[in-house]
């Protein structure tokens, strides 16, 4: 008969040899990838190419020839909100409810969301998220990590969050960080910085004055681009998530009313026009210094990838008669390029993605990619099925090892 304390031991040493023969039998957890989105409204791939050429655009040219690019369908009569909306959900915007600027006389708000968004999904399923300066992410919503919203925040002169730059500060209407406590964090170690981007002169304020007024307006769109560089930078340094997605505003603004249009172009103004011809293609300049500083934080195990809701093109004026002709911008202000086409395969998006598994200097051609396509892509990194209600599909053809598809074309 074996005694009571000698038992003991065999069990102990028993449980002890099971247990490390349980673990030598676990595979290592594979840690979840990092993913950064950088959104960029109303990039113009037709603006893009020759400063790609000319060496202008040393950081976007370092995704590109370490990952695949190509354009973007987008929806029709693509604008902010209806774009970056579908490109949360994967869904029209009749489904998910935010059908542009403004939805029933309202400005369009997450609230208004119909259909479960990107971010919503990755933080029930444990991946932590961080987003910041993202359009139609305003009053923001609870995720796993933070969300500082963009484009469409009201606040102090701008009420209606309508193509306007409050500062944090200024915030009104709603939740402009969470969680809460990260707003007093911010603006002691990143400062009062501007949501969005500067509304655009009327031409009242322009004439007479033309030289001086765009140039006070783009020095201002410098100073919102260097905080807003310095806001991305300390998130991705202080509050460093699985998933981030960052965006800016500020080119699209530009190109409304200061694209490098021809005299033969409609609307075109040599008061306004033939100032600063640089003014559009130097946004993108600007851009690829914020891309740069964005890079820093990416390692091996880091997927980038970058987006536009849509291009935007010169006027026609055969579309003027078009219901949709710059129907949600500043009716005062003399718009000569706009992006919300009836047909919106007139001005694609662009699209750019680079990390571990990603195809090298892979150019997709016509409109194989759409918005539909971009979270369903994000779930397959984290190996997360698509819901059934998302239209996109994973691209698969951007991956050098394509077996493990999580949905289909």
């Amino acid at each position: 008969m074996v005694s009571r304390p000698v038992s003991h031991v065999i069990i102990l040493v028993s449980l002890l040899l099971t247990v490390a023969l349980f673990g030598q039998n676990q595979t290592p957890a594979k840690p979840r990838p990092h993913v950064i989105v950088v959104g960029v409204n109303g990039m113009e791939l037709d603006v893009i190419r020759p400063l790609l050429l000319k060496g202008d655009l040393p950081n976007l040219a370092r995704v590109i020839k370490n990952g695949a690019y190509g354009k973007l369908r987008t929806v029709d009569a693509p604008n902010c909100p209806r774009v970056y909306s579908t490109l949360f959900t994967s869904t029209t915007p009749a489904e998910h409810g935010v059908t542009g600027f403004l939805v029933g006389g309202i400005t369009a708000n997450t609230n208004m969301l119909k259909q479960e968004p990107i971010w919503s999904i990755l933080s029930k399923n444990g991946v932590t998220v961080g987003m910041a300066n993202v359009p139609a992410t305003f009053p923001v919503m609870p995720v796993n990590g933070y969300m500082v919203s963009g484009m469409l925040t009201r606040g102090k002169n701008c009420e209606d969050g309508v193509l306007c730059a409050p500062k944090l500060s200024e915030v009104e209407g709603g939740d402009a960080v969470y969680p809460p406590a990260l707003k007093a964090e911010l603006l002691k170690s990143v400062g009062d910085f501007y949501i969005d981007c500067e509304r655009m002169p009327s031409a009242e304020q322009l004439r007479g004055n033309e030289t001086e007024v765009i140039d006070t307006w783009l020095k201002r769109v410098d100073t919102i681009r260097e905080e807003q560089t310095k806001l991305f930078d300390y998130l991705l340094a202080n509050h460093p998530t699985e998933f981030t997605w960052l965006a800016q505003s500020c080119e699209d603004r530009t190109g409304h009313w200061l694209y490098p249009i021809a005299p033969y172009n409609v609307g075109y103004n040599p008061r306004i026009n033939g100032v600063r011809q640089d003014a559009f293609p130097n946004q993108y300049i600007g851009f690829d210094k914020v891309l740069g500083a964005i890079l820093k934080h990416v390692d091996d195990n880091t997927y980038v990838i970058i987006v536009s809701d849509h291009g935007i093109k010169p006027l026609r004026e055969f579309e003027q008669t078009d219901p949709h002709a710059h129907m949600d911008h500043e009716k005062t202000t003399p718009v000569i390029a706009k992006h919300d086409f009836a047909d919106g395969d007139d001005v694609p998006g662009s699209f750019f993605a680079m990390g571990p598994g990603i195809k090298h200097d892979l150019r997709l051609m016509g409109l194989e990619a759409s918005v539909y396509d971009i979270a369903p892509t994000i779930l397959h990194l984290y190996g997360i099925e698509q819901p059934k209600q998302m239209h996109g599909h994973v691209l698969t053809a951007i991956f050098e090892n394509s077996e493990n598809k999580v949905a289909q074309k």
